[in-house]
């Protein structure tokens, strides 16, 4: 594939805090992270359901969509993985800047992908929050029937079955969605938010 050449950064003439002040809240990333069927697309959204009733400006970015468009060119590999967050990054970096919030529901399985994200922002800003619900659980749920295509052997480089999952060393949180309702889920996300006085 070729590179960009002869390309040069534009400022933007708002600024980032320009914008979180207008809003009436900072801007962030809170990424959920987890196995599939653990719970992250409903939690991710259900907490912006509540940020915007809050006036809370966000939007959220979820797997699935994300690969209908932006990344429909991207397989499962573990390259195509990489480059599927590596590109979610950037979009919610621009999201960030925008001065809202915006709440990712992807596996992303492997810990070094998600620290590059955390890179790209500033302190405070990357939240990450470990969806945690045992494999037994996410496949007694297996919503879309994924787990049993993967384990009939139909779906390659599956996390969890065939592909590893790396959980993280250390997240702002770990939200236990086996132990948990959705609501009880989104409250704890609520309370970090003003914690951390982002909201």
């Amino acid at each position: 594939m070729e590179k960009s050449t002869n390309i040069v950064w534009h400022d933007a003439s708002l600024t980032k805090e320009e914008r979180q002040r207008q809003n009436g809240h900072k801007s962030a990333v809170i990424w959920f992270t987890g196995l599939s069927g653990s719970g992250k697309s409903t939690i991710a959204n259900a907490a912006a359901k509540e940020l915007f009733d809050q006036n809370i400006r966000n939007f959220v970015l979820d797997g699935d969509n994300i690969r209908h468009g932006l990344n429909k060119d991207l397989g499962f590999s573990e390259e195509d993985r990489t480059e599927n967050i590596r590109r979610i990054g950037e979009v919610s970096k621009l999201f960030v800047d925008s001065g809202q919030i915006v709440l990712t529901a992807f596996i992303s399985p492997f810990r070094q992908d998600r620290e590059i994200v955390r890179g790209l922002l500033e302190e405070g800003e990357f939240i990450e929050v470990y969806v945690k619900c045992s494999l037994d659980q996410c496949e007694k749920r297996d919503p879309k029937g994924l787990y049993k295509k993967a384990r009939e052997g139909i779906i390659k480089d599956f996390t969890g079955i065939s592909s590893p999952y790396e959980e993280p060393n250390a997240p702002e949180l770990v939200i236990e969605s086996d132990k948990f309702n959705v609501e009880e889920c989104v409250k704890q996300i609520i309370d970090y938010l003003k914690s951390q006085n982002i909201i």
